[in-house]
């Protein structure tokens, strides 16, 4: 009789727990599969997203910093792009030629547009200066 009733209880929902593990597996790779081959939404354009990479690729930030952060070989470039006698034309020219401790770069058109665009974002989000900060005594900091 023992034997019987544990056969019973053993087959009475064989596939069930298989069946709902396959489905919430199935149902998550469809899900996760749909997410990533979504085209992303952008806001107004592309392009700042793209100059982020040529940023990246051409590795910037190990001489340039961003809100302060990174190398400290270059100029803080947050807000070059508006800052009186630069601009686009002006940091064109300085990726071109270069300087003595800056290499040329020799980007195409496209990498260079996206470039711009990513550094007139930047300029976008407000004024950074570091050296203006104050920094206070709970670790706060303030401009």
């Amino acid at each position: 009789m023992c034997e019987l009733e544990l056969t019973n209880k053993k087959n009475k929902y064989p596939m069930k727990p298989i069946f709902v593990f396959t489905l919430i597996c199935s149902a998550f790779l469809v899900y996760s599969f749909s997410i990533y081959l979504q085209p992303v939404a952008s806001a107004k354009s592309e392009l700042p997203g793209e100059g982020k990479m040529v940023w990246q690729k051409y590795n910037c930030q190990s001489c340039h910093q961003l809100f302060g952060l990174g190398g400290y070989l270059g100029p803080d470039l947050t807000n070059t792009y508006s800052e009186a006698g630069k601009g686009a034309v002006f940091i064109k020219a300085m990726i071109e030629v270069g300087t003595k401790q800056m290499p040329s770069f020799k980007m195409d058109e496209t990498e260079m547009r996206a470039l711009l665009a990513f550094l007139e974002a930047m300029d976008q989000t407000g004024k950074s200066d570091p050296r203006s900060f104050t920094i206070h005594a709970n670790g706060m900091i303030s401009q």
